[in-house]
């Protein structure tokens, strides 16, 4: 199904020649300088790169990051370090076919797939973008819950403002989402900083924790948070997402320009997923230094690790931080989610709606589900809906990593920039074990 090559295709192995730019509102707003200066060209492609960051933060991971410090201490550090390794390889593929093809991935889909394919993939694709957002809620309705003691249906129906503030800065300039997006990572980073400095872990543990340990593959409960830790850290909408947004930047669209723009945008994508590597890396070493040590082993959950917190750390902040890091990560996964929603519709049917009305019907697809579970099943029953998010979008993954990963390596629609062996090598070898792990994972859930 992957490798249909229409009859119909340009010279530039493309059926459409013509397409309206990717999120025609800002396109190429912001501006680049022409002059040599490193650090201010860097600047001007800074952005993007934090956007995608903050789907491998999300209150999705959550869990798997909890889960495994409690159970296994900083043994699974590894693990992330390895997810956040392919993350970057994937997303630095998405960022080339934007910027080379100036089409994002779902554009590419439409114009390389047949209609009722390209259809499909769009309608999965739909699913798993309305799943990130019932994450996104989730987290966002819990910490609501945890900060200002918020009854959970409540929080659901606060969650839908989010909608006019989203469409509020997008009107102001992409600069002011992304401006966003960095006060709301900061956050986080401050809060989890406070969290480390006060669980007091130890700095050994930690680095051997980096380095592999073969006893992850021999414990199957270690395997199984591990692939869960694996699974969960390539978001799908990320690759579309992340295609699209790189061609808000106004650099020059020749070879030169093309080679700049990879080079710059390479480097804040790596950064930023540093970031979110530090992130996901310090929930689990909060969870290792304090329920580990403390022999609560089977804390797996937002809400019961809450509560431990502040009684084992001996400071009231230490939950205070940790539910503001949650709503934070909620909040910015809310922006990056309906972006990405806005991406697909418009790149697979060609449908533009106005901005407000795609975002309600993204927002209104996973509020119903959200306010349902709340009030039949409360709490217990939004933490469920919040894994039960996470299996909806193993399953997407693989119908948006296999065209990225297949695109980026054709010389006819990439010409020079298509992968060389070594990264065609590397991406399908990433592609496969991610896919393998997700599967697996669902397999296990399901069954």
């Amino acid at each position: 199904m992957f490798y249909y090559y229409a009859k119909k295709k340009s010279s530039t192995g493309w059926r459409n020649e013509n397409k309206s730019p990717s999120l025609s509102e800002v396109f190429s707003s912001v501006s680049v300088p022409q002059q040599k200066g490193i650090w201010k060209k860097l600047f001007a492609f800074t952005g993007p790169g934090l956007l995608i960051a903050v789907g491998y933060m999300d209150p999705g991971n959550w869990a798997t990051d909890i889960a495994g410090g409690a159970k296994f201490g900083y043994m699974l550090l590894s693990v992330i370090f390895i997810s956040n390794f392919f993350a970057i390889i994937l997303q630095h593929l998405a960022l080339k076919l934007g910027i080379v093809c100036e089409r994002d991935l779902a554009q590419a889909c439409r114009d390389h797939y047949p209609p009722f394919i390209s259809f499909i993939l769009w309608f999965l694709c739909e699913i798993a973008i309305a799943a990130c957002d019932l994450a996104e809620i989730i987290g966002s309705v819990l910490a609501l819950k945890l900060l200002f003691c918020i009854p959970i249906p409540w929080g659901v129906l606060i969650t839908a403002i989010d909608v006019l503030i989203i469409l509020f800065f997008q009107y102001k300039g992409f600069r002011y989402i992304e401006s966003v997006v960095a006060a709301l990572i900061f956050t986080i980073l401050v809060c989890f900083s406070f969290e480390i400095i006060s669980s007091k872990p130890e700095i050994f543990s930690i680095l051997k924790g980096i380095i592999p340990d073969p006893e992850i593959i021999k414990n199957s409960h270690s395997l199984y948070i591990s692939i869960g830790i694996l699974g969960a850290t390539v978001m799908p909408h990320n690759l579309y997402l992340h295609s699209s947004i790189i061609q808000t930047r106004d650099y020059p669209r020749t070879t030169e320009g093309k080679k700049m723009a990879i080079k710059y945008a390479t480097i804040d994508s790596t950064f930023s997923l540093s970031l979110a590597f530090f992130i996901n890396a310090a929930i689990l070493i909060i969870s290792a230094a304090t329920f580990h040590k403390a022999g609560h082993t089977e804390v797996a959950d937002i809400m019961h690790a809450h509560k431990l917190l502040t009684p084992i750390l001996g400071s009231s902040l230490a939950g205070i931080f940790f539910a503001l890091a949650l709503l934070a990560s909620g909040q910015n996964s809310t922006l990056t989610g309906t972006l990405a929603g806005q991406i697909v519709m418009e790149g697979f049917l060609s449908i533009r709606l106005k901005p407000w009305i795609r975002r309600l019907i993204t927002r209104l697809i996973a509020i119903v589900p959200a306010m349902i579970v709340s009030i039949v099943y409360g709490e217990k029953g939004t933490a469920e809906l919040l894994i039960i998010s996470q299996i909806i979008l193993s399953i997407q993954l693989s119908f948006a990593i296999v065209p990225l990963v297949s695109f980026t390596g054709d010389s006819e629609k990439m010409g020079t920039f298509a992968n060389g062996p070594i990264l065609k090598i590397s991406a399908w070898f990433i592609t496969i074990i991610v896919i393998f792990l997700n599967l697996f994972l669902l397999y296990d859930v399901l069954l």
